[in-house]
């Protein structure tokens, strides 16, 4: 860096700072929507594929999965599971797992 003014290498640290920030955040992200989708898993499989009769939610699309999640969370009923995943989901929550299932492949 000799030759380099002192404001550019204080221009280029604090690019440096804020690339390596979001990028600690959207991983932190990643975990938090990867744990979220592994309590899944026990009745949905791995990845979201299922084995048994639970609907699949790998590929299914986000408007699909975001619109069945806010029912659940809307029902009446405490009778079932669903409704009470979905009522410990936050909206901002669902809507990324919509994303993160919609963007796993489908099974076959």
């Amino acid at each position: 860096m000799t030759g380099m003014g002192i404001a550019t290498r204080l221009w280029t640290l604090v690019l440096l700072l804020g690339a390596t920030q979001t990028m600690a955040q959207a991983s932190t992200t990643d975990l938090h929507v990867r744990v979220l989708a592994a309590s899944c898993a026990a009745c949905h499989g791995t990845n979201g594929v299922s084995v048994a009769s639970t609907p699949s939610l790998a590929g299914m699309p986000s408007t699909q999965f975001r619109s069945r999640m806010m029912a659940f969370r809307a029902s009446k009923t405490d009778a079932d599971v669903m409704t009470q995943h979905a009522r410990g989901l936050t909206a901002e929550e669902i809507d990324r797992l919509a994303v993160y299932f919609s963007a796993l492949p489908a099974p076959r």
